[in-house]
């Protein structure tokens, strides 16, 4: 990355900000961390409801990563209409966050709205899609949901880095 070259900003966005979206801020966090590109890439994530703002992700999803190795410290947020500025891309976990934020973004606004399952390359139609797994009794669905992030963002991530990125402006 050149001198004056700014960090890319992705944000992470599921309805509470206490299941996938963690999930898939940890394991982006994760991958470019073990890639060396801490200082080329930035990554949060958010809820589009606030019905647990500052909570803690779920203990199933926490456990899931912690069996991964990987620590997650943030809480809960809500989206904010400065997010759309701040943040390159933002990704929805499902078609129900992509209509929100289709429905949120500021028509001035230059971020690039993504399906994180669109990156599932080689994943058969019906694995696609990253559920809510609030709702299913034990880890299972959450690791899912892991595995699931790890292929996505890995393959974004290379495809962003070779400047393959399909920009649709909404």
């Amino acid at each position: 990355m050149g001198k004056s070259c700014k960090p890319k900003c992705v944000l992470m966005v599921c309805v509470d900000n206490v299941s996938r979206s963690p999930i898939a801020e940890a394991v982006f966090h994760d991958t470019v961390c073990k890639l060396g590109l801490q200082n080329e890439w930035r990554v949060d994530s958010a809820a589009i409801e606030g019905w647990n703002l500052g909570a803690k992700p779920d203990s199933r999803a926490l456990r899931v990563l912690k069996y991964h190795n990987i620590e997650y410290l943030g809480c809960a947020r809500r989206l904010v209409v400065d997010d759309f500025d701040k943040f390159d891309y933002i990704f929805g976990m499902d078609q129900s966050n992509m209509a929100s934020l289709k429905l949120l973004m500021p028509h001035y606004s230059n971020a690039t709205l993504l399906l994180l399952s669109d990156f599932l390359f080689g994943f058969k139609p019906n694995n696609r899609a990253i559920e809510d797994p609030y709702y299913d009794i034990g880890e299972a669905p959450f690791e899912k949901i892991f595995e699931q992030c790890s292929y996505a963002c890995s393959n974004f991530l290379k495809q962003a880095r070779r400047n393959e990125i399909a920009i649709e402006r909404q």
